[in-house]
């Protein structure tokens, strides 16, 4: 269970605890299929199991399409966003978040 933050919070721990819960997410991932970082970063940018981990980074922290497409080696977060949209991962309106 994921601890609540409040207004009281500040911005940096708002963004650490998401690092912390992408890690945990990246972890579980990797383990799932079985790769190790080295697995991660040696697959082509447009592998369908990466675009699959950063739709679910996406949607469970609040980190951006940026630090997700540089953390899984997705290339610009531009092409990300474009394959999360094309895939149907993410709409419209997520997307200009």
């Amino acid at each position: 269970m994921e601890p609540q933050l409040g207004e009281h919070h500040s911005g940096q721990l708002r963004h650490e605890s998401a690092a912390a819960k992408g890690e945990r997410i990246m972890a579980e991932e990797l383990r799932r299929l079985k790769w190790k970082e080295r697995d991660l970063l040696q697959q082509p940018k447009g592998e369908p199991a990466k675009v699959a981990i950063a739709a679910r980074l996406r949607r469970e922290t609040t980190l951006t399409i940026r630090e997700i497409a540089k953390r899984l080696g997705l290339g610009s977060w531009k092409s990300l966003n474009n394959q999360l949209y094309l895939r149907g991962k993410i709409t419209a309106k997520e997307s200009q978040k």
